[in-house]
């Protein structure tokens, strides 16, 4: 059996994804526990602890109920399994309503877990909550586009920047962000050519999510590109395996031999 060696040994800090713009792209994953985070670190340069776990890992229908103890925990989680990823930490909905709630909500995860930045879903009008986490040392990545957390308020997930007035819209939201200090931009189900402008507009790098490929980074949901996560796919994401077949079928023969006696044999008994 071989030992598999990550591609880096190296700490990825925010430092580096920046000095990364125009030059490489970022490749970023979720993992919401120990076990994957340890199998994505030193691959990607990048991990999300997303809300997204609500749905993937809890069955629910948004990921509107994650609480701030349930992502501290996560978060923490995959601090354990993760050394060299730069981690970001999802703020869920709810504990970012005002700067202040959201700096408060904000010192909290930087105490207690090692995330290096929090990502927060919102246009210029999250620039003031934006400028005193950064203001206070904490990296902020911004989210823009399509927001999951506003999907009950604008009913449904609408694909952005469709025509003339919301590309501008979607430009004066990352212009806004960025003078207010955030670090990074993913832009989310945004057309291509929206997407292109954003990136070239602003000097921090973006990471893109159903955006097409000229953002500065790529992120997907570990349990959608796996093939685990099977309520829905979106067109945007590519499945790399069919994890959830794999899993099945590893299941099944796992049940037949325990049924036959055929497990466990000589080789697996002491």
């Amino acid at each position: 059996m071989s030992i598999h060696t990550p591609k880096t040994d190296k700490k990825i800090t925010l430092g580096t994804i920046a000095g990364m713009k125009g030059i490489e792209p970022v490749t970023m994953v979720t993992a919401y526990d120990a076990l994957f985070a340890q199998l994505f670190d030193g691959e990607v340069e990048m991990i999300l602890v997303g809300d997204s776990l609500n749905m993937s890992f809890l069955g629910k229908e948004d990921t509107l109920s994650a609480t701030m103890d349930q992502m501290i925990y996560h978060t923490q989680a995959v601090c354990n399994g993760a050394k060299h990823a730069c981690i970001v930490f999802d703020m869920p909905f709810g504990s970012y309503i005002t700067p202040e709630t959201a700096l408060r909500n904000a010192v909290r995860v930087y105490a207690q877990t090692c995330a290096q930045a929090v990502k927060i879903e919102g246009g210029k009008e999250k620039a003031s909550t934006v400028k005193i986490l950064s203001d206070n040392g904490i990296a902020v990545v911004a989210h823009i586009g399509l927001m999951p957390q506003h999907v009950r308020s604008e009913g449904g997930y609408k694909v952005r920047g469709k025509s003339e007035a919301d590309i501008a819209s979607l430009l004066e939201d990352a212009l806004a962000l960025e003078a207010a200090g955030a670090a990074i931009i993913l832009v989310e189900g945004v057309l291509p050519e929206a997407a292109k402008q954003i990136t070239e507009a602003v000097k921090v790098p973006t990471i893109g999510i159903g955006a097409g490929n000229a953002t500065d980074g790529q992120v997907l949901v570990w349990s959608d590109m796996f093939g685990f996560f099977e309520a829905f796919k979106p067109k945007f994401v590519k499945r790399y395996c069919q994890g959830a077949k794999e899993v099945r079928e590893g299941l099944e023969q796992y049940v037949n031999e325990v049924k036959s006696r055929a497990f466990p044999d000589g080789e697996h008994t002491y």
